[in-house]
């Protein structure tokens, strides 16, 4: 599902961070220390040779689900496809996983921004690069864009690009489709769960 890599662009580092994990099929992009440096070292985050260690790996999925918590809480809060958990709470995983990286606040520039700190010889310096693309994108505007799919088996995530920025799905003819005719399902089933003018478990047709 993913789209070609970013280059310099900010709010597509996150997403394409974020879906180094496949929710819907379980694929994960992070399955060892050694793919995750990888990873860094391919965007340019960290050296060639960097080492990754297990508590780097704990560290970057921490980050990677704290990004991932924190764009469903971009969508509209009063969608009526939006699941009851998006709500500021969700921001918290995300606080955590940027208090555990090297980090500081910078305010040198024109706005706040964010510092890695470290050798670029180390995975955790590329960790906090990936966090400090939060601020870049923040002030570039594409922050409040970044999204995951409503979908809850899914969980793509996603540039919102539309003028009024309400799109929901990752894809509007698979995810999109699929929650619009589970709701229309949802509705035509009587309250007692019975298909409508038939006997328990038999067809009316």
């Amino acid at each position: 599902m993913a789209e070609a890599r970013p280059g310099g662009d900010a709010a597509l580092l996150l997403r394409d961070f974020v879906n180094t994990l496949d929710v819907e099929s379980g694929n994960d992009g992070f399955t060892s220390p050694a793919r995750l440096a990888a990873w860094l070292a391919e965007r340019g985050l960290v050296t060639a040779r960097v080492k990754a260690t297990g508590a780097d790996l704990t560290a970057a999925i921490a980050l990677r689900e704290g990004l991932r918590a924190a764009m469903l809480v971009h969508h509209d809060p009063s969608a009526p496809d939006l699941p009851g958990e998006a709500d500021d709470a969700l921001g918290d995983d995300l606080e955590d996983a940027l208090a555990a990286l090297p980090l500081r606040i910078s305010f040198t520039g024109a706005s706040p921004s964010l510092l890695p700190l470290g050798s670029p010889g180390e995975a955790a310096t590329g960790l906090a690069r990936v966090a400090a693309a939060i601020m870049d994108a923040a002030a570039a505007g594409t922050w409040a864009r970044l999204k995951v799919c409503q979908e809850d088996t899914c969980r793509w995530a996603f540039l919102d690009t539309s003028k009024n920025r309400s799109r929901s799905w990752c894809s509007m003819s698979v995810c999109g489709n699929r929650t619009k005719t589970r709701a229309y399902r949802a509705r035509r089933r009587p309250a007692s769960g019975r298909p409508a003018g038939g006997a328990p478990g038999r067809p009316t047709a």
